[in-house]
């Protein structure tokens, strides 16, 4: 009998990790990248990516990170995943520094993001095969499982075994994400993971995100500009703007909050950021 996700234990990761300790913790960080002009040409340019921002994920939270292209969202998460080392501050997953302790951070930790890497000649099947025995689970047992959640995803049986390269860019998405939730992780960090998926892709996503937090014990951190979905999906959620925290609540604190100023009883989050910053989502800087 195959395991579906919602039956599988996979709490050998979360074994390490004492129940008091938040998910994680930044104090402080800040990020600064120099642009250098092509051939020395021009002036060079010094970027504030993220600047002394500090907060606290706590255990089986599903925390959204919002804000514009630019605004600091995945070199925050970059930090986190210890693909990135802050110029200031420091950064912990579950009480493990994420430069000191990297090796055990990375366990504990999965992420999806836009530019997901893939053997582009081998199929989803052999792709998801292959991650999965870098985790030590292999096996038929395995193999149907993988199966079992890309089809939940929307990914016929007949797309399995064809390459990669064949597939839509939102198919490859779904399949970054089935890897992602397969490995188990404790932190999920999800960066911009229904960009290019259809409305009903998203809502299929969108449910495999609460499964993975109400059943296994995951906490979620949710990197987006798509305000409607942090707030469907979010217990809290933290606005950026060029690398600055400008708001950081629960979605009705925040409404509560910023309504009146609004002149509204329920203001939608897109609007209290426009609020805040003077400027749309779509205003905002070029890509990070």
């Amino acid at each position: 009998m195959v395991a579906t996700l919602e039956q599988r234990d996979v709490t050998h990761p979360s074994a390490v990790v004492a129940g008091s300790v938040p998910a994680a913790r930044v104090d402080r960080i800040s990020k600064i990248f120099v642009q250098r002009p092509l051939f020395f040409r021009g002036e060079t340019k010094i970027v504030n990516a993220v600047s002394d921002i500090s907060f606290t994920v706590q255990r089986g939270e599903i925390f959204g990170i919002l804000g514009a292209n630019g605004s600091g969202k995945s070199t925050l998460i970059r930090m986190l995943s210890t693909l990135l080392i802050p110029d200031e501050g420091t950064v912990e997953v579950f009480g493990f520094d994420v430069q000191r302790n990297e090796a055990e951070v990375k366990r504990l930790i999965n992420r999806v993001s836009v530019e997901a890497s893939f053997f582009k000649k081998l199929s989803p099947a052999e792709n998801l095969a292959y991650a999965l025995r870098l985790y030590g689970r292999s096996g038929p047992e395995v193999r149907e499982e993988s199966f079992a959640v890309l089809e939940r995803l929307g990914v016929a049986r007949s797309k399995l075994n064809e390459p990669l390269e064949q597939l839509s860019r939102g198919m490859q998405q779904k399949v970054a994400i089935a890897r992602a939730l397969l490995t188990s992780p404790v932190l999920l960090l999800l960066d911009e993971p229904t960009t290019g998926l259809d409305p009903r892709s998203k809502l299929d996503v969108q449910r495999f995100v609460h499964v993975l937090r109400d059943t296994h014990d995951a906490t979620i951190l949710l990197c987006t500009h798509d305000m409607a979905e942090a707030e469907a999906l979010c217990d809290r959620v933290m606005l950026l703007d060029k690398g600055r925290l400008i708001a950081l609540d629960t979605v009705p604190t925040l409404k509560a909050q910023y309504g009146p100023e609004l002149g509204t009883a329920s203001p939608t989050l897109e609007e209290i950021f426009i609020h805040l910053t003077g400027r749309s989502l779509e205003e905002g800087e070029e890509d990070e």
